[in-house]
């Protein structure tokens, strides 16, 4: 039968702890553009895989585990939990299984996982502790340290935590992993908003003088709209990073080069 276990192929503790420092480690080890973290997969689950099966099944497994796959490496220990339960009970027999639960949650999970430790995270804490070093205070670099160790702390956690659930994880969590990606995209959104007027710093310098008068337009803006060329900067470097051929270093470059340009002329201090 195929889900009877014996002890000897039993997953246990030190399976899953091996399993996890793997992926914590060398989960994009290798990493292509053919088959992306297939490597990092196959590395992570490959003891798991040789306690379980022998001779031509270990082969025609790890071929399996060798193909295309790829999800954001923070979230990705939950799918490899998962499919360590599901072999445990099934084993060769699951292989199609196996196949359509990477090929189905590596998508969802990424955009959750690249949403959250990808944009989120970084955004908010990051912000802040740069924040308080350019302030001069130590907190802010011990703030993102400790946020950081927490996130390691987190990933620890969530094999342990596939492999507890196993496929009913996914049809518990099938029809919110949307719901989820869209609130934290609308977060992100709103916190880059209010990150704006804090960080980027842009004002206009240039004063127009007509005998008596003094007009200084950077306070003739500000009764417009506060913030108003912060917020043009960086919807013109939104929309310069929107063509093909524009990349973020470009985009660095204009910006810098316009600063320039405009500081010398006045316009901009």
């Amino acid at each position: 039968m195929a889900n009877m276990k014996t002890e000897a192929n039993m997953i246990n503790k030190r399976d899953l702890m091996a399993a996890n420092i793997r992926w914590l480690l060398c989960s994009q080890i290798c990493w292509n553009y053919e088959r992306m973290m297939s490597t990092g997969y196959l590395y992570s689950i490959l003891p798991t895989l040789q306690k379980l099966y022998k001779g031509n099944d270990l082969k025609e497994m790890m071929g399996v585990h060798n193909q295309f796959f790829n999800t954001n490496p923070m979230v990705g220990g939950l799918i490899l939990g998962m499919d360590m339960a599901i072999e445990e009970r099934e084993k060769k027999e699951a292989k199609e299984v196996i196949t359509g639960l990477k090929t189905g949650l590596m998508g969802p999970f990424a955009g959750v996982g690249d949403t959250i430790f990808g944009v989120i995270v970084p955004t908010v804490f990051g912000s802040i502790a740069s924040y308080m070093a350019l302030k001069g205070n130590p907190t802010g670099v011990m703030m993102w340290m400790l946020v950081n160790l927490l996130i390691i702390g987190l990933r620890f956690t969530l094999l342990p935590l596939g492999y507890k659930q196993g496929a009913k994880l996914v049809t518990e969590f099938a029809d919110r992993l949307n719901a989820l990606t869209d609130a934290a995209v609308l977060l992100g959104i709103t916190v880059v908003g209010a990150l704006i007027p804090t960080v980027v710093n842009a004002k206009v310098a240039y004063v127009y003088k007509s005998g008596e008068v003094t007009l200084k337009m950077q306070e003739m803006i500000d009764q417009i709209m506060p913030s108003l060329i912060p917020v043009l900067l960086v919807a013109l470097v939104y929309g310069l990073l929107g063509h093909k051929k524009m990349t973020s270093t470009k985009a660095i470059l204009f910006v810098m080069v316009l600063g320039i340009v405009f500081y010398n002329l006045k316009i901009l201090g």
